[in-house]
């Protein structure tokens, strides 16, 4: 299954921002929007043109004496141009652009050649019903956009930073990493920081969805978008505004609509063809009858086809199916699911298989040495492990690290690090070998023959090719990985795969604890690549891989779709999945799979509602049972009940 995986074509109006103005996106997309939809003047033209209408309708059926003739006629063309002039426009400069057949041009075909019928009240209503439409469809955009806009309300517009011994309020984009920010309680980080004071609480809903606070302490790293909730704090600023997670996220966010599902794009090509085919169909309907009606009258076939043209209209497809997948967007947005695109709402319905890291997505990832069995003196041990481990990255290496504490560290010398093994180095003259019991063999090196009965993880050192110990180190579930196993497994998942660079005993014994069907250990990450090709061989499987995000980038890149667990701080995530889960809950997996089901079935829902009930009165206003006002129905009316579809998924719960 082919996919992009970089983000392309940034479109900061398609998702945050009403853009107002006529314009196409790759040449086969329409602006909807006539308006600000929160604008009262925006619906000043329908509501004018409305009472016109009302009172025309009323002079015409209690038969007013002076509305008649030119009066007539004057009043309703009044009533037609402030609703029709916006569309007859577009109309004009969609074929001026080169594009002919367009809803535009069926909706001013249809109501100037009602005019020239003399059916003045079926002219300005279809034009002020279809602007009412319009107007409706863009509250219901705004309306779906609010989640997604909301990320940009946390972004504050300045940032307090200390200058001239003083704290001076600047604007973000002007601050330098390494400068001092000041937050008092219940304002947000403007900027990435590493918090300076002792602790506070923050309130990260704006980034995980999860509005319970979460207390930070010192050394640890703040978000922007983050809410102070204690005290006044201050924060040594660590990324620049533009290089934030939150500005990462907002990037990837706004080019979510960018990326179409096939459904999508279907439709829109659709709708290209379809529009030419119906308006030469009206166009037979005008002129075929001529030579087989005996009674022929050009104006009832005429009529017809005009009714025809609006019925045809194909604004409920091309609207309310980008609305759909816009309102899952948001709702997972919602739920601290970002999505990269609406073609992943597809694709993650038909995932069958899901393969897991284990170490950040079902574990906290957060380790703690629990034992120490050295076979020299115990801080000499400790001194010379916590000084290699100090030149890694690792998870495990940090956790050795702190549990050393502040006391002091060795001078490290010709290191090597040997990916999935451990380190090699060179202290006080002394070779150091910390790692796995593989790195051990690799240097055919000497251990007890019980360590390799060990369940946890360990790290052995050895001192000058001698063993000199190990500690024991341990992770702990997170508490909702076994509800999230079982959820999947409900939820059309035939098969869980956990994929570990821990020990296979480990490994086995939390499959066996969670009800994972398949497990492996002791991979390096080329292995991971290697299994997940081998599942990949049976063509019936649509593989999900979630992971970290910080070192699974190559097979969140070679999956059917990537998520990353836990990583609204890390770049690689955003960067490598297709969906990120910003919070540390491996339950969100089977949340966003339910979002993506609920988007499917409502963009199904709508294309059904729109080709059935068009069908039926395109038969009904080609055999003249059907006038003006079942085709205002048959487009707005549909359109409206596809919108209202369409917006329920904000108000779902997932």
């Amino acid at each position: 299954m082919e996919k992009e995986k970089h983000l392309h074509n940034k479109q900061t109006d398609a998702c945050c921002s009403h853009d107002h103005g006529h314009h196409h996106e790759d040449g086969d997309e329409h602006d909807h929007d006539h308006g600000d939809a929160s604008s009262f003047k925006t619906y000043l033209p329908a509501i004018f043109s409305l009472a016109l209408l009302i009172v025309a309708i009323a002079f015409d059926y209690f038969k007013v004496d002076f509305f008649t003739n030119y009066i007539r006629i004057a009043w309703y063309i009044v009533a037609y141009i402030p609703v029709s002039y916006p569309v007859i426009k577009e109309a004009v400069q969609t074929i001026l652009s080169g594009e002919v057949f367009t809803e535009f041009l069926l909706m001013a075909l249809a109501t100037i050649g009602a005019l020239a019928l003399g059916e003045y009240p079926e002219a300005v209503a279809v034009m002020l019903f279809y602007t009412v439409g319009e107007l409706f469809q863009g509250a219901a955009v705004a309306g779906a956009k609010k989640n997604i806009k909301a990320l940009l309300d946390v972004r504050p517009d300045t940032a307090n930073v200390f200058r001239n011994e003083k704290f001076e309020s600047v604007k973000p984009e002007t601050v330098a990493i390494g400068e001092t920010i000041q937050l008092k309680a219940g304002e947000k980080a403007p900027l990435d920081g590493e918090l300076i004071s002792d602790s506070s609480s923050f309130n990260t809903a704006a980034l995980t969805g999860e509005s319970t606070p979460k207390t930070f302490r010192k050394g640890e790293t703040v978000l922007a978008g983050m809410l102070n909730l204690d005290q006044v704090i201050t924060l040594k600023v660590t990324k620049k505004f533009a290089d934030s997670a939150l500005s990462r996220i907002l990037e990837m966010v706004q080019s979510a609509t960018s990326r179409k599902a096939k459904t999508e794009l279907f439709i829109r090509k659709f709708a290209k063809i379809y529009t030419p085919i119906v308006f030469f169909l009206a166009l037979a309907l005008v002129v075929l009858p001529y030579f087989i009606v005996s009674d022929y009258q050009f104006q009832t076939w005429l009529y017809r086809a005009l009714v025809f043209l609006v019925i045809s209209c194909p604004c409920a497809l091309v609207i309310s199916i980008p609305l759909g997948y816009f309102g899952g967007i948001g709702a997972a947005s919602a739920n601290g699911i970002l999505f990269k695109g609406s073609n992943f709402l597809d694709v993650i319905t038909q995932i069958n298989t899901v393969v897991l890291d284990k170490t950040g997505t079902l574990t906290h990832g957060v380790f703690k040495v629990s034992a120490i069995k050295a076979e020299i003196d115990e801080a000499k041990f400790m001194t010379l492990l916590a000084s290699i481990e100090s030149q890694s990255t690792h998870p495990i290496a940090k956790a050795i690290v702190a549990h050393h504490g502040d006391k002091k560290l060795l001078k490290v010398n010709d290191v090597k690090e040997i990916s999935g093994h451990g380190l090699t180095a060179e202290i006080e003259n002394q070779k150091i070998v910390a790692g796995n019991t593989k790195l051990f063999k690799k240097f055919k090196l000497k251990y007890p023959a019980d360590v390799d009965e060990e369940v946890e993880t360990i790290v052995l050192l050895a001192v000058d090719d001698t063993y000199a110990g190990y500690v024991t180190i341990t992770d702990e579930l997170k508490s909702d990985a076994k509800q999230a196993i079982q959820e999947l497994h409900k939820n059309g998942v035939s098969q869980i795969v956990m994929l570990s660079g821990d020990k296979d005993s480990i490994t086995q014994k939390i499959a066996a604890t969670l009800g994972i069907d398949v497990a492996h250990g002791d991979l390096l990450p080329e292995d991971k690549v290697a299994r997940l090709e081998e599942l990949k061989k049976d063509k019936t499987r649509v593989v999900a891989f979630v992971g970290d995000g910080i070192n699974d980038a190559p097979v969140l890149a070679l999956s059917d779709l990537g998520m990353a667990m836990g990583a609204m701080g890390s770049d690689v995530a955003i960067e490598s999945a297709d969906v990120v889960i910003q919070n540390d809950q491996p339950s969100r997996i089977v949340t966003a799979i339910k979002i993506g089901k609920a988007t499917k079935s409502v963009v199904y829902q709508n294309i059904t509602l729109a080709f059935v009930v068009k069908a039926v009165v395109l038969i009904l206003g080609a055999g003249g049972l059907a006038t003006m006002w079942e085709a205002v129905f048959a487009d707005v009316g549909v359109a409206f009940l596809a919108i209202l579809n369409a917006i329920r998924i904000q108000k779902m719960k997932f």
